[in-house]
């Protein structure tokens, strides 16, 4: 009889927090699932482990080291920054990850950021709510000027899956789609698009969306310099990675009124710390990394996740990141 293999999860919750049942996962081997794993448990937790599934916890190379019966890691996620992937492919480990399962809820989100930042939906509901409708002498009134999306420029850095869906979603709002990515696509999709240099899109952009992934190359380069390229009256959208943005710079721009405001899902360092100096930067509205989040979203990692171990286990591991065959 075959013996299942062991398959540990170090930090499920966020996936499974009691709505998105392992149950397909658990068929494919012996799970021990945790919520959260604090850095001193890692190698406690997993040192039986012949598969690990991951999302932030870190697997450094010494991590790996002492994981001796580790053959096979699969992300939680599609970014896999935290996973030394080629100390991990040394040792002819394959890493897996989840590519796509979330484009149209982070779209969802992206919109969502905006709208609030031109439309000012909140800021409404806490006035009626207060009763200022209630004692207003006209039928209408603003709080702030509201802006239309309309004929304004939309520059997306990144044209991936995410991208092109950000581009089809603005270009149904009336939106210019101008992007910035390394190497154009050589199918950009339906969506007319002019391809242009980063730093004519910092300048050009009236809106401004991160939906690329972080590297050693890119950390940090929306600093002080590349927004000091753009409108006064631009918004910044992140809803890529958090450290692509140099956070003392935004903020100092946004108190400055150099630009408009910023919409931003995630953050260099999860959860925020208490003193960023963006958390009471003006114009800067937050979601809690939730872009990724929606029930479907997350249902449709599972599935993944669940077919990736199943291609591992078949001998024919899918997803795989670090170009480790078995």
């Amino acid at each position: 009889m075959t013996m299942k293999p062991e398959i540990v999860i170090l930090d499920g919750y966020t996936i499974n927090p009691g709505d998105n049942p392992w149950d397909t996962l658990e068929s494919l081997g012996n799970c021990t699932i945790y919520d959260r794993t604090p850095p001193e448990l890692k190698l406690e937790r997993a040192s039986d482990a012949e598969i690990i599934l991951l999302s932030k916890v870190k697997l450094d190379e010494a991590t790996l080291d002492g994981l001796p019966k580790l053959k096979y890691i699969s992300m939680l996620a599609t970014g896999y920054n935290n996973v030394d992937v080629a100390a991990a492919a040394r040792r002819g480990i394959p890493v897996s990850n989840v590519p796509a399962y979330s484009t149209a809820s982070v779209v969802q989100t992206t919109f969502a950021l905006l709208l609030e930042l031109t439309t000012h939906v909140g800021l409404h509901d806490a006035s009626v709510k207060a009763g200022e409708w209630i004692s207003c002498p006209d039928h209408a009134y603003w709080k702030t000027p509201l802006l239309e999306l309309d004929g304004l420029t939309l520059g997306i850095i990144g044209y991936g899956t995410i991208g092109q869906a950000v581009a089809k979603v603005g270009a149904a709002f009336g939106m210019n789609i101008i992007a910035y990515a390394p190497r154009i696509p050589h199918d950009a999709g339906s969506v007319p698009v002019r391809f242009v240099p980063l730093e004519e899109l910092f300048s050009a952009a009236d809106v401004i969306s991160l939906n690329c992934p972080q590297t050693p190359e890119n950390t940090g380069f929306v600093n002080a310099r590349m927004l000091g390229l753009m409108k006064q009256s631009v918004f910044l959208l992140n809803l890529g990675r958090g450290g692509l943005v140099n956070e003392a710079d935004l903020a100092q721009a946004l108190r400055n009124g150099r630009i408009a405001g910023a919409g931003l899902d995630v953050l260099a360092h999860e959860p925020m710390c208490a003193d960023t100096p963006l958390r009471f930067a003006p114009n800067c509205i937050f979601t809690p990394h939730i872009a990724w989040a929606s029930i479907a979203a997350r249902k449709r990692l599972m599935a993944v996740v669940t077919a990736n171990v199943a291609s591992y286990l078949a001998g024919s591991p899918i997803n795989v990141v670090n170009n480790v065959c078995l």
